[in-house]
């Protein structure tokens, strides 16, 4: 009975130690989860045919294309916000643009979230900065609407992807 705790405790111990040791937990939990996160969703958008950018799954909906460019201004606009640097200057996605005008501009965003998630520290947290078209919200709020837009954004396109017959690189073998 005796070693059915310790091991789970030793792990707890184990957790608590790093977590303690990390300096900015905030800043170094995103910069882990990013290259996942980046994979991933650059290769469900690689993976949708070219001809599919402009398909949507019901009239409602955005269409594919309009889903690559939200997450290419929220990747910039987010990153910067949650790191305290500027935005890039880059002309703004279309829905309308070609998929390779738009994997690019999605992996340029991506690698603009590392440059900048690379020097972030978790001492501005607190700061309030504009973060979408006036909104204004804390660094925090920013690095947490982050984290929750790349996982939303990724079982989207994954979505979009299945509709159309292409299995999600999340579920291939």
């Amino acid at each position: 009975m005796k070693k059915a705790f310790l091991i789970p405790a030793l792990l707890l111990l184990a957790a608590s130690a790093a977590t303690a040791q990390t300096k900015n937990p905030v800043s170094s939990a995103l910069r882990d989860i990013l290259p996942g996160r980046q994979k991933n969703t650059i290769a469900a958008v690689e993976a949708m045919p070219a001809d599919k950018f402009n398909y949507k799954p019901t009239p409602d909906q955005m269409t594919f294309g309009h889903l690559v460019a939200h997450m290419i201004e929220a990747n910039n606009a987010l990153c910067s916000g949650a790191a305290a640097v500027p935005a890039p200057k880059v002309e703004e996605a279309k829905e309308s643009d070609g998929k390779d005008k738009l994997v690019a501009a999605l992996k340029a965003s991506f690698d603009f979230c590392a440059d900048s998630l690379a020097k972030m520290d978790d001492s501005k947290l607190a700061e309030t900065t504009e973060v979408f078209h006036g909104h204004e919200a804390s660094r925090a709020w920013a690095s947490m609407v982050l984290v929750s837009n790349w996982a939303d954004h990724y079982a989207e396109a994954a979505m979009y992807l299945r509709l159309n017959g292409v299995l999600p690189p999340t579920a291939k073998k």
